[in-house]
C-alpha cells in the first residue's frame, strides 16, 4: 500500500503523502478485520461504513479499495487526472465503495455522525468509522460532532484519530493547539482509548476490541502515528505533508519500501 501510495503521487505530481503514508496499518485493520466489506456487498446498504475525515489523504483510501479488490491497479494509474474517478479528494459518486465525499476538513466527522445516528433511527446494526486529522480537529465543528454523538449514545461509531502531531504549516502544538486530545473526548462523553503503537497489529486489533466492548457511547481511538511513515526523509517531515516526489526521491522511497509499483 505504501509503494502504491507514493507511485500514485508521484505519477500525478500532486498529492499528500506524508498523513497517507502515517495510517496504513490502521486502515489495513479497518477493511480487513472490522468492516464487513467485499465486492459482492458494496451496494448494500446494511454494510459497515467508512468516512475519510482529512479526506486529502485520498492515496491512503484508495490503496487499501485497491488491496480489497474495490478498485483496481489500473485504476491507481489515474490518481488525480482529468476524468478519473480517483481524484485528489474522495468522491461518492463515482467510486461506490466510497460512503462519503469529503475534502473540506472538520466535517468528515459531522457526516459520521450523521450516518451513525440514521442507523440507530432504522435500527440498523452496522458501525460506522471514520478517520480523523489532527490538524483538523482544530476545527469547531469537530467538536460540535463529538457532542452530538456522545448526546445520542452513538455506540455504533468509531472514530480513529490520527495524531502523527504535524500539519501543513508544522507542529500542530504550534499552529493552534488541540490538545490534549484524551482529556478533551472524555469530556465530551466519549470511550478513549490510546493506541501507543499504531504499526502493532496485534495493539491496533486489541484498541477496536475494547472499542466494541463499549455500549452506551461512542468510541475514539486516539492513534499515536509518524507522518510519512516508512520512507527514511519524509518520517517527522512538514514539508512531504503535501509535496510531491520527483524521480530521483520517488526511486529512493520505492527502495526503502521493498520494491517498485
Amino acid at each position: 500500500m505504501r509503494r502504491n501510495i507514493i507511485s500514485m503521487v508521484a505519477r500525478a505530481k500532486s498529492g499528500h503523502l506524508g498523513g497517507s503514508l502515517s495510517a496504513v496499518e490502521i486502515m489495513v485493520e479497518i477493511y480487513f478485520n472490522q468492516m464487513n466489506i467485499e465486492a459482492s456487498n458494496v451496494l448494500d446498504k446494511s454494510r459497515d461504513k467508512f468516512v475519510l475525515s482529512k479526506g486529502h489523504a485520498s492515496p491512503l483510501l484508495y490503496a487499501v479499495l485497491a488491496e480489497k479488490g474495490l478498485l483496481t491497479q489500473e485504476d491507481l494509474l489515474t490518481f488525480r487526472f482529468i476524468d478519473s474517478k480517483i481524484q485528489g479528494h474522495p468522491n461518492m459518486n463515482y467510486v461506490d465503495a466510497i460512503d462519503m465525499s469529503t475534502g473540506s476538513l472538520g466535517q468528515g466527522l459531522s457526516a459520521a455522525v450523521g450516518m451513525s445516528l440514521a442507523n440507530k433511527i432504522d435500527n440498523n446494526n452496522f458501525k460506522t468509522f471514520v478517520l480523523i486529522g489532527d490538524g483538523e480537529s482544530q476545527e469547531g465543528q469537530i467538536w460540535e460532532a463529538a457532542m452530538a454523538a456522545s448526546h445520542y449514545k452513538l455506540n455504533n461509531l468509531c472514530a480513529v484519530l490520527d495524531f502523527n502531531g504535524l500539519q501543513i504549516d508544522g507542529d500542530i502544538t504550534k499552529v493552534m493547539n488541540p490538545t490534549p486530545f484524551d482529556t478533551k473526548f472524555e469530556a465530551f462523553g466519549w470511550n478513549v482509548i490510546i493506541l501507543v503503537d499504531s504499526y502493532d497489529f496485534k495493539q491496533i486489533g486489541k484498541a477496536f476490541n475494547q472499542a466494541k466492548l463499549c455500549l452506551d457511547k461512542p468510541s475514539i481511538i486516539i492513534a499515536h502515528t509518524i507522518k510519512g511513515k516508512g520512507v527514511s526523509f519524509m518520517e517527522n517531515n512538514a514539508a512531504w505533508h503535501g509535496t510531491a516526489p520527483n524521480d530521483e526521491q520517488s526511486s529512493i522511497a520505492l527502495s526503502e519500501l521493498g520494491g517498485n509499483v
